[in-house]
């Protein structure tokens, strides 16, 4: 699988996302993702599954540097003490000895940026963490990030998909050289139903989802890390790296509405910022 190259890490592409999976039925789908090749796993301590993930990683027999490992440490624990508990606690549950990427999952009103990017460092010095990361920062938050304090920031993980425009966000991390996670890459289900992407999906054989994921996918700089539990969805999802779209499939995506987001919880920052 492709691979995006980022301060020292190779992030493939195509991850595999286990929101909204909590507790121990998450274990044998991570297991059947990493079976049908997923090498991306993404998870955080606030999805409540990373004993899951931990198990499903030892039970598959792969060693571990063939794995591109995500977690991320909750807004509520953002002092540079709780961020250090948070990983400690993560790895412990993971049953690693480090993760490839460690990420704040959303930011807080009443943050120390300049605290928790030194903190995070210390990480990928003390080889807990290979790489550092945000997610859902608005742009005056990544600037900050990246050009006042200068830290390392490996990628930005935010919502992405072909009904929400990211083009303002996606300039800068191109500047920047910074590559962009996709999450909830389907809508959260919606492409599956989107009259357009079937359309499109029609014309070449293939699902309005596996559609979705190749217009992200054919982006400079952006992997994508959709959900799925069941296993004929996993397959489908990694088969859209085959799809190729032309002119005019990407002309009637352009031409689909931009401005719907899906993730808003009531601790978001102001995105327009």
């Amino acid at each position: 699988m492709e691979t995006l190259n980022t301060q020292g890490i190779e992030l493939p592409r195509l991850g595999f996302g286990t929101f909204r999976m909590p507790g121990g039925d998450c274990q044998p789908v991570v297991e059947s993702a990493l079976e049908l090749g997923y090498r991306h796993i993404d998870t955080a301590e606030m999805y409540q599954n990373e004993e899951a993930v931990g198990a499903a990683i030892a039970a598959s027999g792969l060693a571990r540097q063939q794995l591109h490992l995500t977690t991320k440490v909750w807004h509520e624990n953002l002092k540079p003490e709780s961020i250090r508990r948070a990983l400690d606690t993560s790895l412990g549950k993971l049953g690693v000895d480090y993760v490839d990427l460690y990420m704040v999952h959303w930011p807080s009103r009443d943050m120390d940026l300049g605290a928790i990017m030194e903190t995070m460092q210390s990480f990928l010095q003390n080889g807990t963490v290979r790489a550092i990361g945000v997610c859902n920062f608005n742009l005056t938050m990544l600037r900050s990030a990246v050009e006042d304090i200068g830290a390392p920031i490996a990628c930005h993980q935010i919502e992405y998909h072909a009904f929400l425009d990211q083009s303002k966000m996606l300039r800068y991390l191109r500047e920047k050289g910074i590559p962009l996670v996709a999450y909830a890459p389907l809508a959260q289900g919606r492409a599956a139903n989107d009259p357009v992407l079937q359309g499109i999906g029609a014309r070449h054989g293939v699902s309005a989802a596996q559609v979705a994921l190749a217009w992200l996918l054919e982006q400079d700089g952006v992997a994508a890390i959709p959900k799925a539990q069941r296993r004929e969805s996993q397959k489908s999802n990694l088969d859209a790296l085959t799809v190729k779209l032309d002119d005019e499939d990407r002309q009637a995506i352009a031409a689909l509405p931009k401005n719907q987001r899906f993730v808003t919880p009531p601790f978001a920052p102001e995105w327009d910022a």
